[in-house]
């Protein structure tokens, strides 16, 4: 599909296939009668036994005058802000485990589509947009987060954004962190769900590594933990997803021990300042180099020496659990070729360490990890790819090359090896694990309105994706389930095809662990109420 109207036509002929089949005359009846819906959500608590008293001002019908700035504050890419964007009928912002409850139970009685949105970040808009008669629960106010220093562990409603979480764990211990991921505005949802990953990931492992019990909301309303809602479901919502499983309330984490110091640093390096031996040394060093040392390579083009020539700029951000001493010997020892100094090296607490990254100056307050809003916001569109052999000299001249020629796309380098290595794919739906060297990001943001410009911008990151194609992993081309991309697959939920729609998206994100996926999906889901245009499919019936 090539742009957001098409795509969505896609999902829209879908469900008026279900229309015609007379599967849903509650949601026809939902639509004619649209100022009854608070009404009718109040009354269905009411009658299921949940309390319906505070429910009533957080529920926000299109009528409400803080409806679209409820919408528009958890959105946080401005290709789905426009007149023609789908809008859901209500939104629900649930302060208690009850309001989830009652939610699930109405929704599935009137066959209304549920989008569950944490922080906003999904790069297709899964969370909050649909051609389907739909609302969003909307979990912002669900975001406490409660630390115990003692046992080393904290619980984390999945409202809460990463900075928040971060902060929590600063205010409470200089010693304690958590292997999540550096973009402070990232709800915990979405990103623990997916399997989030952070610059800890090679000591550490991803988010799901490190999580040990959870609370979540089920089809049938029922408020589950780990015990009781079965280690299969528990495996399947670390990483799979948890939009395809219910209503996921919190996390509780184990916390991993962060030295009192650590260092970052933040160095660029230009093709005319030899760029390309620069890359190729830190491929062969990323993946095997010190657990603790985590290189994250960026690379775009920018304005070259003489007016009117681009160049290649690499951008190499650096975390080191470790003092800057320890890390310059690394650095001189294994990646020469870089030329690192001590001055470009800042040593910090984990926490400011996390500021840093979020490319806020250093002695930025810690309290700018609240801000639950990024300072500007673009369109933008995203891709990922994974890199299990060495790229030759001859195809990063050619990556140059194409960056130079596409201009506007960024390349995003995350090295894999350590911890990543040593646990096996089968232990979470996530499994790029082992065999990777590092996985790519592929970026654009413009700041131009429009459909045309958007068709523009994205075909330019899908070019850039096509003559990756020979660098990448195969059969199947590995993706990252927390990148979200349509272009792999948009499922329609039409009957038996829905399992044929998901397995082509499903083996990508998921590999061998898709199938356990889909069976553990006709378990806890059998109806598949809880479903996306990427969700987990259930398996066809014969």
């Amino acid at each position: 599909m090539n742009t957001i109207a098409q795509r969505n036509e896609v999902h829209q002929n879908g469900d008026r296939n279900k229309n015609e089949n007379g599967d849903d005359n509650n949601i026809i009846h939902t639509l004619i009668q649209p100022h009854k819906l608070k009404d009718s959500i109040i009354e269905s608590l009411h009658n299921d036994g949940f309390s319906s008293t505070s429910i009533s001002s957080v529920i926000y019908t299109k009528e409400n005058p803080s409806y679209s700035t409820v919408l528009n504050s958890q959105i946080r890419n401005l290709r789905f802000i426009t007149p023609t964007t789908p809008k859901p009928l209500l939104i629900i912002t649930p302060l208690h485990a009850s309001h989830v409850q009652g939610a699930v139970t109405w929704a599935k009685k009137k066959r209304l589509q549920m989008k569950i949105r944490s922080g906003g970040h999904d790069y297709e808009g899964l969370s909050y947009v649909s051609n389907s008669p739909f609302f969003i629960l909307d979990m912002f106010n669900l975001r406490s987060v409660q630390v115990n220093v003692e046992d080393e562990t904290a619980w984390v409603q999945t409202g809460a954004t990463l900075g928040e979480l971060i902060y929590n764990i600063g205010k409470n211990s200089n010693v304690l962190g958590f292997p999540a991921g550096v973009c402070p505005t990232v709800g915990v949802g979405g990103h623990f769900s997916g399997a989030g990953y952070g610059n800890m990931m090679r000591k550490y492992g991803l988010t799901i590594d490190n999580v040990i019990d959870a609370e979540i909301v089920d089809v049938n309303g029922r408020l589950l933990n780990r015990e009781t809602m079965g280690e299969d479901l528990f495996w399947a919502i670390r990483g799979g997803g948890g939009a395809s499983f219910g209503v996921i309330l919190s996390y509780k984490i184990k916390l991993v021990r962060v030295p009192e110091i650590v260092t970052v640093f933040r160095v660029t390096r230009t093709m005319e300042e030899n760029a390309l031996d620069i890359v190729l040394q830190w491929q062969e060093i990323a993946s095997t180099i010190d657990d603790n040392l985590f290189l994250r390579l960026t690379m775009d083009a920018v304005d070259g020496l003489v007016e009117g020539e681009k160049t290649v700029k690499a951008t190499f951000n650096t975390l080191f659990l470790g003092d800057s001493k320890t890390l310059i010997s690394i650095m001189r020892e294994q990646f020469p070729k870089l030329g690192l100094s001590e001055s470009d090296c800042y040593e910090a607490s984990w926490v400011d360490s996390v500021i840093f990254w979020a490319d806020d100056p250093i002695g930025t307050p810690i309290e700018s990890l609240l801000r639950r809003r990024p300072s500007k916001l673009s369109h933008l569109t995203r891709k990922s790819d994974y890199v299990r052999d060495p790229i030759s000299k001859d195809g990063f001249e050619f990556i140059f090359k194409k960056l130079i020629e596409l201009e506007a796309v960024r390349l995003t380098f995350n090295p894999y090896g350590g911890k990543m290595s040593e646990i096996p794919e089968e232990d979470a739906p996530f499994p790029h694990r082992k065999g990777n060297l590092f996985k790519i990001q592929y970026l654009c943001n413009w700041d131009e309105t429009g459909e045309e410009k958007a068709k523009y911008y994205t075909d330019l990151v899908r070019k850039l994706y096509v003559y990756m194609t020979p660098y990448v992993s195969k059969y199947p081309r590995r993706a990252y389930y927390n990148y979200r991309d349509l272009d792999l697959g948009v499922n329609k939920h039409d009957g038996s095809k829905s399992y044929i729609d998901g397995r082509k998206y499903g083996i990508q994100y998921f590999v061998n662990n898709f199938d356990k996926l889909v069976k553990v999906k006709g378990m806890v889901d059998p109806e598949n109420f809880f479903r996306n245009e990427q969700s987990i499919p259930l398996l066809p019936t014969m």
